[in-house]
C-alpha cells in the first residue's frame, strides 16, 4: 500500500511538473508577461478587511464656525482620506537577527547479575549451555548514549524603496485600508513589489507619505519571475525528492 501510494504520488507530482514544463516550454524566448492593471475590489479573490474597531466619534461643528473637526488643516488636505486616493509608502527595512544554541546531553548505565549459589543447580548449567559458565557473572548489560545538538542563525536583511498604493476602503472608525502593486520588466526579468495593510489618517505626513512601520497588519512581498528567478530554484524532481525522502 506504501509503494502504492508513492507510485501515485510520484505520477501527480509528474503530471503536475510536465503542466508546468509545457507552460514553460511555451514561453521560451518570450519577455515575462506584465499583469494588467484591474481594480482589486472586483478580483475574484478579494476579501473585505474586518477588524475590531472603537466606536466612530461624532463630528461636531461649533456654530458660526468655519472648522470642521473631521478637518486635519484649515485649508484644503492634500492627503489621501478617501477610497481611490494615492499614498506613497515609504518602506525601510534593516531587520538583523543573531542566535547561537548549543546543547549535550550523555548517559551511561551498567547492570551485573551472577548466581553464585542455587541448591547447586547452578553446577548444572553447563548441561543446558555450549559452553562453560561463570556463575557470577550471568548477565551483563551496557549502554551508553550520548548527543550533541548545535545551532546558529545569522540573518541581515534590507530593503528601501518607495511605492505608491491605493486606498480601497475606508473602515467605520476612519482607518483605511491600502493596497498597492508594483512590477517592473528589465529585459527577461521581472521585480514584483506589493503591499497591503491598515493605516490611521493621522499618521500620513504632509507630503502625502507614510513610513511603512506605521502600517498594521502590513504585507510587503517582493520576488521577481523570469531567468534568473528560475535558475534560483530547485528543480522540481529535487523539490519533490526533499518532500517524500524521510531522512
Amino acid at each position: 500500500m506504501i509503494v502504492k501510494n508513492a507510485m501515485l504520488l510520484a505520477a501527480s507530482a509528474l503530471c503536475l511538473s510536465a503542466c508546468g514544463s509545457l507552460d514553460r516550454i511555451s514561453k521560451i524566448g518570450s519577455e515575462p508577461e506584465m499583469t494588467k492593471i484591474e481594480n482589486p475590489v472586483a478580483q475574484q479573490d478579494y476579501q473585505p478587511v474586518s477588524l475590531p474597531m472603537p466606536t466612530p466619534n461624532a463630528t461636531i461643528q461649533q456654530p458660526n464656525s468655519l472648522w470642521d473637526g473631521s478637518r486635519q488643516t484649515f485649508f484644503k488636505d492634500q492627503r489621501a482620506s478617501q477610497v481611490g486616493d494615492i499614498i506613497t509608502v515609504l518602506i525601510d527595512v534593516k531587520d538583523k537577527a543573531e542566535l547561537d544554541n548549543e546543547s549535550k546531553r550523555s548517559r551511561a548505565s551498567s547492570e551485573n547479575a551472577g548466581m553464585d549459589n542455587l541448591l547447586g543447580l547452578e553446577t548444572k548449567l553447563n548441561q543446558y549451555l555450549p559452553e562453560a559458565v561463570d556463575n557470577t557473572s550471568l548477565a551483563a548489560l551496557d549502554a551508553d548514549s550520548s548527543h550533541v545538538g548545535k545551532g546558529s542563525v545569522g540573518r541581515e536583511e534590507k530593503i528601501t524603496l518607495k511605492m505608491a498604493a491605493i486606498v480601497t476602503q475606508k473602515l467605520p472608525n476612519g482607518n483605511m485600508v491600502l493596497h498597492g502593486r508594483q512590477e517592473i520588466r528589465v529585459n527577461f526579468e521581472k521585480r514584483i513589489l506589493g503591499l497591503d495593510g491598515v493605516i490611521r489618517p493621522e499618521d500620513i505626513s504632509v507630503d502625502n507619505t507614510i513610513s511603512y512601520d506605521k502600517i498594521a497588519e502590513a504585507r510587503i512581498a517582493y520576488g521577481g519571475e523570469g531567468q534568473i528567478s528560475d535558475v534560483q530554484q530547485p528543480r522540481y524532481g529535487q523539490q519533490l525528492y526533499d518532500v517524500i525522502f524521510p531522512f
